[in-house]
């Protein structure tokens, strides 16, 4: 719990940073409160949804959450917002670094909370295997994730003032990355299978990953002026 309130605080630091960096070139975001319902709703939803069906994919009982099936409901939940209020424009970007910066903080407080979590890797004889308390030292893939999107949170945080492209598509491209390192992980977690040797986060994440790759491929050109940095 208390880390949940940091990934919280981590991710709402972040934002002010990037939104009081970026100024006036962020895109335009809607203001209405469906817009924001739609994104809590959706991520409350698909995080429970998504994170209790894999539990019983995996032979447990019980209500779980799961980050992933977060970010996918607050994706399906907006993109269906957008679509019946007609909205074209892309409204992701503030999101970009919070999400980052917030999967980073908050996979440590996964790892903390041992067993009881169910996040925990499989086992291995690496040196780095952790004993979460039960004599059998497991990959720490949570420490894995967390790894993987500070290093992301901080790439993209450098790299952000330079181009226009990289502001406007922030947000595909943390989720995109999100979804590549999470797959790699889904390999080293003793989940239930679904398809062959993919467990549910697997399918999830490759239609991240999917969904990501068409919204930068199809993303306009920005105007040669718009890649200026911002202060």
């Amino acid at each position: 719990m208390v880390f949940d309130t940091l990934a919280w605080l981590a991710a709402a630091a972040a934002a002010l940073w990037f939104s009081r960096g970026a100024k006036s070139r962020l895109p335009a975001m809607p203001r209405d409160l469906a817009y924001l319902a739609a994104v809590v709703i959706g991520a409350t939803i698909g995080a429970y949804l998504f994170g209790s069906l894999n539990l019983w994919l995996s032979g447990q009982s019980g209500i779980a959450r799961s980050i992933e099936g977060a970010v996918a409901g607050g994706i399906i939940a907006v993109e269906l917002y957008k679509w019946r209020a007609g909205i074209r424009t892309r409204t992701g970007a503030r999101f970009a670094l919070p999400i980052a910066v917030g999967i980073a903080v908050g996979r440590i407080g996964c790892y903390l909370a041992g067993l009881d979590d169910f996040t925990y890797g499989t086992p291995t004889s690496l040196p780095w295997g952790h004993d979460f308390g039960d004599g059998i030292a497991r990959h720490p893939v949570q420490l894995y994730e967390s790894a993987a999107m500070a290093t992301c949170a901080l790439a993209y945080g450098l790299t952000v003032r330079r181009r226009r492209f990289i502001l406007e598509n922030g947000f595909y491209l943390v989720i995109g990355f999100y979804g590549l390192q999470r797959f790699l992980w889904e390999f080293f977690k003793p989940y239930g299978t679904v398809l062959g040797p993919f467990t549910l986060f697997h399918l999830l994440s490759a239609a991240i990953v999917i969904y990501a790759a068409v919204m930068i491929a199809t993303a306009p050109t920005p105007e040669p002026a718009d890649d200026r940095a911002f202060a």
